[in-house]
């Protein structure tokens, strides 16, 4: 019987591929304080997947984000056209006289 084993580890790229195809998440706190007194608190979330796992874990944030997305400049409008509507309703609303 003859035992078998790599010499060569995995390379980077298989490391990557193992780590987009399952995903990974770092989580992370730093504070900065000074005398007992806490002066900044930074919380860092990272996922790294790749885009096909991401959706099926629920993540899709580019499809909404207005600077990825290729109708950025109609959901601008749409946007400042709602503000607008409100505002005029909110302007007429005030007029009306409550009981």
């Amino acid at each position: 019987m003859t035992l078998q084993h790599s010499v060569a580890g995995a390379g980077l790229g298989d490391i990557l591929e193992r780590i987009l195809d399952k995903g990974i998440v770092i989580a992370g706190d730093i504070s900065v304080s000074l005398v007992g007194v806490e002066l900044l608190t930074i919380r860092i979330r990272l996922v790294v997947a790749s885009v096909d796992r991401a959706l099926e874990m629920g993540i899709r944030w580019w499809e909404a984000d207005a600077g990825l997305s290729q109708d950025a400049r109609q959901l601008r409008e749409e946007n400042a056209n709602l503000t607008e509507r409100v505002k005029r309703l909110e302007q007429a609303l005030a007029v009306i006289p409550q009981h």
